[in-house]
């Protein structure tokens, strides 16, 4: 719920700290990309991007 609120919101500053928080909790990674790629359809897409960016960011970082 929160990595959909701040992808809409446009808030990506505080998305990696959720993002990673969320995969501690178990949420897999294809859920999350999910959860983004539905909220990008809403959202707008300069949003859904940017989010998508943190999250690419953050799982290639983390491997």
């Amino acid at each position: 719920m929160t990595v959909a609120v701040l992808t809409a919101g446009g808030n990506t500053e505080q998305l990696g700290h959720h993002l990673g928080r969320a995969v501690e909790n178990g949420v897999t990674r294809e859920e999350l990309i999910e959860a983004i790629t539905h909220v990008t359809l809403y959202a707008g897409w300069p949003r859904g991007m940017s989010a998508m960016g943190v999250a690419t960011q953050l799982f290639t970082d983390n491997k």
